[in-house]
């Protein structure tokens, strides 16, 4: 049928056809935007002209109205801005998530720092108290902070702070007049909470009384410093959430619900909601769904996210009422709103200028031509179809054009050489790795001094488990001094229950912890019985003083978990590990040094009170979640076995060797020199690396740059 309908148009007819249609193909979805706005903003240039987008794609839309910004355009968005993201509606989301779903930080951060929080104060005061409250309350450690309590944490948190031996870098910069401005700040956030707080739990609620005291609480945390509510309520989506919340407190129908719920049925109350511009939108250009462009007419008309699932939309499969139930009550078929989207399409080209645009990708995957224009390109022909796609460059050209600059090259890899006066003289064992893995990250802590922010507190994981782990066998070794003795199994559980107790950990997390180490308790016993007859003495953190390495002039110390004394003036080293990081190859190749190195220092008499002694076996105590305990040396790898002196003092040199690399002026500091593993950006001081930048930039095998 198409071949014979192409037979009766001649090239010439096509072409006249044609002469008005331009075909947009951008790369990505960002790119149609752009070429898009450029389209609009360029079909209006003329006095009188008009131009609009349809599209029934929302998203493309916003991309359009936010590209249209850049020119000063405010275009007339027939769909609107949902309500729900406007930040009056998501200062109340906010309320609500706080009040109702204690235990969340970032929620809590979130309305902290929202850019409406009032509370009767100054804006600039509440952004400084709001940061304060985060370092001292909300970052570091676990836990899970409750809106209603925040008061009594914060008060909790700082007298640890005060009271501790190793105080966060930012204490010494909190003023008296910071730490009383930060409890006003909680107090105001907790009184104005207070009529949401007192809801909790409540199994039967009513809609029109949660709603009173959310507009209580609402207004509560808006009110700006003069007591007004103008910047709470301004503009049309302030009025749209007024004129909401006016009509759910006037509903005459009782509705109960628990109020728990609150949060989600106000959400779902609040997602239909848009708000359209009532006035200052750009009269020439406007943005319209298909129903909207049926009724009107412009001069310029472009059709956006020519794609399939847009052009036509996707069918939805209806959860209640299948193809056939729909057919037997006479409702209308899904091809029927295709037939209907065949139709706006086929109106749109009468338009007098008409740009078809869409996107070669949509999100992470590539996008499938609309079937009408695809079947458009087919019936013109190739070369008329090249035709519409060079008008359509000439517009992505002046799209990447606005986007256009002098072309910068890659950070370098950094390399800081700071002087010799300013390197560091002294190391922790647990240091060592990271010089030689990440020398940029010893670089800016011990020579910069920049310390990095403490995580937003959160439930505790795997770290705090294998810390908690630590202390108990700690304990267990400090008090019960022959694992042979028959009440040994209930002195490790006593010293589990004590320290339990002091982690004060959420019960839900409790739940499943404390039958985790019931289970390796047994274990523990089993293996401590195992080598108790060679053991003369354990000893728990034992602590190595610093101690010259070689001729570098640079001291060393450390922590052992556990040493355990044999006969001959032997003695194991032992470390505790609740996870399979490091390995042992990594132990047994040097690349995770500290168990040979805490050899040395023993070899070295580093650690009080226990002498010079030659280390007899170095090996990690792997501690199972099945309950399993079983030790692992690392002197024995690929069938190649070492003894313990002799793998201790083969670090010891490496590390002199090391330090003595880093005495020289010209060594410096490399970003990544050896990282854990290919592609690993999380650490600590990466983005001040760089590190995506000049990787990217393909300058990690290069030779390293200055900083």
């Amino acid at each position: 049928l198409w071949a014979e309908t192409r037979a009766r148009f001649t090239s010439g007819d096509i072409t006249e056809a044609f002469a008005g249609v331009t075909l947009l193909e951008a790369a990505g979805e960002r790119d149609e935007a752009v070429a898009i706005a450029v389209t609009l903003k360029r079909a209006v240039e003329q006095p009188g002209q008009r131009a609009a987008l349809v599209t029934g794609d929302r998203a493309l839309a916003r991309r359009v109205s936010v590209e249209l910004l850049r020119f000063g355009v405010v275009a007339d968005d027939s769909g609107g801005t949902p309500l729900i993201h406007t930040p009056a509606a998501g200062l109340l989301r906010l309320a609500l998530q706080a009040a109702f779903r204690p235990g969340d930080p970032v929620a809590l951060l979130s309305l902290l720092k929202h850019p409406l929080l009032g509370l009767g104060l100054e804006r600039t005061s509440v952004r400084h108290a709001a940061e304060i409250v985060e370092l001292v309350a909300l970052r570091g450690g676990t836990g899970r902070p409750d809106i209603a309590s925040l008061p009594e944490l914060f008060e909790a948190r700082l007298t640890g702070v005060r009271n501790g031996t190793r105080p966060p870098f930012w204490f010494s910069r909190l003023t008296v007049r910071n730490i009383e401005r930060a409890h006003e700040l909680l107090v105001r956030l907790a009184a104005a909470l207070a009529p949401l707080i007192a809801f909790r739990s409540q199994a039967e609620a009513d809609l029109a009384e949660l709603t009173r005291a959310s507009v209580v609480a609402l207004e509560g945390l808006g009110r700006s410093a003069d007591g007004s509510l103008s910047e709470l309520y301004a503009g049309d989506a302030g009025e749209k959430l007024a004129e909401l919340l006016r009509g759910l407190v006037a509903a005459s129908a009782t509705f109960s619900f628990a109020a728990d719920e609150w949060p989600d049925m106000m959400e779902a109350l609040i997602a239909p909601e848009t708000v359209k511009p009532a006035q200052g939108t750009d009269r020439n250009i406007a943005i319209w769904g298909a129903l909207e462009a049926r009724l009107q007419n412009v001069d310029t008309l472009v059709v956006g996210g020519l794609n399939e699932g847009v052009w036509p939309r996707k069918p939805e499969s209806d959860r209640f009422m299948s193809r056939l139930m729909k057919t037997g009550i006479d409702l209308e078929p899904p091809e029927r709103r295709i037939g209907l989207a065949a139709h706006d399409f086929q109106m749109a080209m009468g338009a007098k200028q008409v740009v078809l645009a869409r996107s070669a990708r949509s999100g992470d995957a590539p996008a499938v031509p609309s079937r009408w224009l695809q079947r458009l390109l087919t019936f013109i022909g190739k070369d008329h179809a090249a035709v519409l796609r060079r008008r359509g460059d000439e517009f992505l050209s002046w799209a990447r054009a606005l986007d256009a600059g002098e072309r910068k090259d890659f950070a370098p890899r950094p390399q800081p050489k700071p002087p010799l006066a300013v390197r560091p003289q002294h190391f922790s064992v647990t240091e060592i790795e990271t010089l030689r893995r990440d020398p940029y990250a010893i670089y800016a802590r011990r020579i910069l001094r920049l310390m990095p922010l403490d995580p937003v507190i959160r439930d505790p994981g795997a770290a705090e488990r294998g810390t908690l782990f630590h202390a108990i066998l700690h304990l267990f070794s400090r008090t019960v001094a022959d694992p042979l003795v028959p009440e040994a199994l209930d002195g490790l559980i006593a010293a589990g229950r004590a320290c339990f107790v002091e982690a004060a950990l959420p019960p839900d997390v409790e739940a499943v912890w404390w039958p985790r180490f019931e289970k390796l308790a047994a274990g523990i016993i089993e293996w401590e019985r195992g080598r108790a007859f060679a053991v003369t003495m354990r000893h728990a953190e034992e602590r190595a003083e610093k101690t010259g390495v070689g001729q570098s002039g640079v001291t060393l110390s450390g922590y052992a978990d556990r040493v355990d004394l044999l006969a001959g003036g032997m003695a194991d080293i032992l470390d505790y590990k609740t996870g399979s990081s490091p390995s042992k190859a990594q132990a047994h190749t040097l690349l995770s040094p500290q168990l040979a190195l805490e050899g040395a220092l023993l070899r070295r008499g580093a650690f009080n009170g226990l002498g010079a002694r030659e280390p007899s076996q170095l090996a990690f105590i792997r501690l199972k979640p099945n309950g399993a305990v079983f030790e692992e040396s690392i002197l024995e790898y690929n069938h190649k076995l070492r003894t313990a002196a002799d793998l201790a003092e083969e670090a010891w040199a490496r590390l002199e060797k090391l330090l003595i690399h880093y005495a020289d002026p010209s060594t410096g500091y490399l970003s990544r020199a050896l990282p854990f593993r290919e592609g690993e950006t999380d650490g600590d001081y990466d983005h001040l690396a760089r590190v995506l930048e000049w990787s990217a930039g393909g300058d990690a095998d290069d030779e390293a740059g200055e900083a």
